[in-house]
């Protein structure tokens, strides 16, 4: 009982209390670029769920195997690898959903949300828990797409996948499925999501080093680590 208690645990995390996007704030680039739409949120955001679970899955399973020094160079191996499975099955079957990711889709394999969690978790921990944490992260991530796409296109084009909500005699704001209105949006969301957080008493989210897998060697993370301690202090 206790091993499935973990395991619930493991997959409810990424949801709402570890979110990536709203929480973590990981993914950022992605998120803005494919939220034009519900439809290519959801794509995006299904490729990803593929790719954190199977890539989480085979690097906890090598995590005994894989050398120390060049574990990150590995672990983009096996994240190019399902990322180019994934890329092949939406050219063949979805065409008009990999013209919408475009870029993006390929892209995946630099994912700071599959890296962070490959660094911080499925290196670290059994097949089945790592399975869980990236599932929970994986829909998590696409919850928030979904959420932010689903707004974005019926405020900038006033329909849903392709069918039509608001009246035509309401002029959509185009604006939103343009780059100012993801910002918007996203910020929005962000706010929403840390007034919840304050009112539970946890910490508002805020933009950092923490989720990057290259944190231990990188200049910019090493600085900023030194500024809170001297904040602290």
């Amino acid at each position: 009982m206790a091993e499935k208690k973990t395991l619930r645990q493991e997959f409810s995390k990424g949801l709402i209390k570890e979110n990536p996007v709203l929480r973590l704030v990981l993914g950022t680039c992605p998120t803005l670029a494919t939220t034009t739409s519900l439809e290519s949120a959801i794509g995006m955001g299904l490729s990803v769920i593929l790719v954190l679970v199977c890539s989480n899955i085979v690097i906890s399973a090598l995590r005994k195997v894989i050398p120390e020094k060049v574990r990150i160079p590995c672990y983009i191996v096996v994240i190019a690898g399902f990322v180019t499975v994934v890329q092949m099955l939406v050219k063949g079957f979805l065409p008009d959903l990999d013209k919408q990711l475009g870029v993006y889709l390929p892209l995946i394999v630099v994912n700071c949300i599959i890296l962070g969690r490959a660094e911080a978790f499925a290196g670290k921990n059994p097949v089945l828990a790592s399975a869980c944490d990236g599932l929970g992260m994986g829909v998590g991530f696409t919850a928030a797409l979904a959420l932010m796409g689903g707004i974005r296109e019926l405020l900038g084009s006033g329909s849903l996948l392709g069918f039509q909500i608001l009246p035509e005699a309401i002029s959509p704001m185009t604006i939103f499925v343009l780059a100012p209105g993801g910002f918007f949006v996203f910020g929005m969301l962000m706010a929403c999501a840390n007034k919840l957080a304050e009112r539970k008493g946890k910490p508002k989210a805020q933009l950092s080093c923490q989720g990057c897998p290259l944190s231990e060697t990188c200049s910019i993370a090493e600085k900023t680590a030194c500024q809170k301690a001297k904040e602290e202090k």
